[in-house]
């Protein structure tokens, strides 16, 4: 997986400004504030995900402009691509000339990691930032996924809503049972399928971690159910969890919410069998979240077969020089993007591009 080619128009603090990267390592310094991290997310957008920021479509257009337009010729699975994404009141994609009815559409098109500081969330956050990392990383695998959480949180909404007019109107109490039928339907297979990635990704995260502690600690991680919903298959999964929607109905009629399901499960994240967001140390949650973020990369590698684009927005100048290392040598053969301040930071590096950012425009 190669960017070949990058414009970017009206995007956040940037006017207009091109880059032509090289397959290795592309470094893009320059003062704070002056777009670099504007210029990842650009690219990320592409693999038809949310920002990695959290931000709305809306924030990332420039003032005094009603849409941003990116362009982007790539090569995935051995043939050069086109892509083009027009954001304004909604998101427009066209690959290789044809429009994409949705955004999940182009999921799996064009894969890539990234990494920032707000990563770290991962591990010092809630479980909502841990659910999230496990959806966007099985959607970028597994396109109908997407589709799969988008029906599932439909369904959530429409029994919580649900569960409040009841009180008011006894006769919808009977219905229910049909969002409770999504629920446990699209719910099942979510759980299935965060179940499958984790065992895939604890393959690739123990050695990382490993490498970046020197291997003087261990990494686990596991799926940690709010309410256990157990099965060898989905269709036990399915109706697990139908039966445990019945029996939260009393509680949930009080509270107004829907208190089981993959909506509320987690990612347990543990170093030497100690959590990792209870005790473990700043460096150690770094490590921890570089771990999942760099684990990601490998598993997308060994399903589809490409090596994804890895974005490293301001991460270098944060590891000591051992950490640094282990990164760059582990990187060795993908194309990245690192941003940062100084590029002597990365002066490790034999090969690659350098470019400065100066008032959003690539120098």
């Amino acid at each position: 997986m190669l960017v070949n080619q990058l414009e970017v128009k009206n995007f956040r603090n940037i006017e207009y400004t091109g880059i032509e990267p090289c397959d290795a390592v592309n470094i893009i310094y320059g003062e704070n504030a002056q777009g670099k991290t504007n210029l990842l997310e650009s690219i990320w957008l592409f693999t038809g995900c949310r920002s990695f920021r959290g931000s709305r479509d809306s924030e990332v257009i420039s003032f005094n402009s009603s849409k941003a337009n990116l362009y982007m010729d790539f090569n995935a699975f051995d043939r050069d691509q086109s892509a083009s994404l027009e954001i304004s009141e909604g998101r427009k994609f066209i690959l290789n000339g044809i429009k994409m009815k949705s955004s999940s559409q182009i999921m799996g098109e064009f894969l890539c990691v990234v990494f920032s500081p707000v990563h770290l969330s991962l591990v010092k956050e809630g479980p909502y930032e841990r659910r999230r990392f496990l959806d966007v990383a099985i959607s970028q695998l597994k396109p109908k996924y997407a589709i799969t959480l988008s029906q599932y949180n439909k369904a959530i909404a429409q029994r919580n809503i649900l569960l409040k007019d009841v009180a008011y109107h006894s006769e919808l109490y009977d219905t229910l049972d049909i969002w409770e039928d999504r629920i446990a339907f699209f719910g099942s297979e979510i759980i299935r399928q965060r179940l499958g990635y984790i065992n895939k990704l604890s393959l690739y995260t123990d050695e990382i971690y490993s490498g970046l502690s020197n291997e003087r600690e261990k990494l686990e991680i596991g799926y940690v159910q709010q309410a256990i919903i157990g099965g060898d298959s989905k269709q036990e999964l399915y109706e697990n969890l139908k039966a445990q929607l019945y029996a939260s109905r009393k509680n949930d009629l009080i509270t107004g919410s829907t208190s089981v399901g993959p909506h509320r499960d987690d990612l347990s994240i543990k170093i030497d069998r100690l959590s990792a967001r209870s005790y473990g140390s700043q460096g150690q949650q770094r490590s921890a979240a570089l771990a999942l973020k760099l684990g990601e990369a490998a598993v997308i590698k060994n399903f589809s077969g490409e090596q994804p684009v890895a974005l490293l927005d301001d991460v270098m100048s944060e590891l000591d020089v051992n950490r640094q290392n282990y990164i760059l040598n582990h990187i060795r053969d993908w194309q990245v993007f690192i941003t940062c301040c100084d590029p002597a930071n990365v002066m490790q590096l034999k090969n690659g591009k350098r470019f400065m950012m100066q008032g959003g425009v690539v120098k």
